[in-house]
């Protein structure tokens, strides 16, 4: 099964069976206050949590997905709640169909989606003084979940080392949650 049907049946059985309703992170809800509006790229979406935050916050936001039915679930809900999102349906693994300006967002958020490839990416999309949210798994003593293969965790301190150059505001490693989070602003 490639990667766009199997979140599409993880999407529909979310939005119809379970009937959840997209949340926001945690981390990226506590820090908030920070966030000014402007500008945002919500990559590997889901649906919407994050977006629809951003958006309440000020920002217009571009939402990128793999999964069309996460895609239409944040358009028609971004449309009836008049929020200035707009979701699109892309293939991350591909970053060269993505038709973006480097540094074009004061905003980028990733949560639980690992591709390392994409690091050079968001780096180049973010603008100077522009922030960079990130929560993902890592590879936790304590923590052990067999469903996510560890090329999807990020090692310890990784976060902190491929963002080293930018200003850390905020870096946890919860081994009992097995995730690592970083929210940082790029120099100029």
């Amino acid at each position: 099964m490639n990667s766009k049907t199997k979140w599409n049946r993880k999407y529909l059985e979310r939005i119809t069976i379970k009937e959840e309703e997209p949340k926001a992170n945690a981390r990226l809800k506590s820090l908030s206050a920070s966030l000014k509006g402007g500008n945002a790229l919500d990559l590997a979406c889901g649906l919407g949590g994050n977006s629809f935050l951003l958006a309440d916050l000020g920002y217009e936001v571009q939402a990128f997905d793999v999964s069309d039915v996460a895609v239409d679930f944040i358009r028609e809900r971004a449309i009836h709640q008049q929020l200035a999102i707009k979701p699109v349906v892309c293939d991350l693994t591909d970053l060269t169909n993505i038709p973006l300006e480097r540094s074009s967002f004061d905003f980028v958020v990733i949560t639980y989606y690992l591709d390392r490839s994409i690091f050079p990416f968001v780096k180049s999309m973010v603008n100077d003084d522009g922030y960079f949210f990130m929560e993902t798994f890592y590879r936790s003593s304590k923590w052990k979940n067999e469903g996510v293969s560890n090329q999807y965790k990020l090692a310890s301190q990784e976060l902190l080392n491929e963002f080293r150059e930018w200003k850390v505001l905020f870096f946890e490693e919860n081994e009992e949650e097995g995730r690592q989070t970083i929210f940082c602003q790029k120099n100029r």
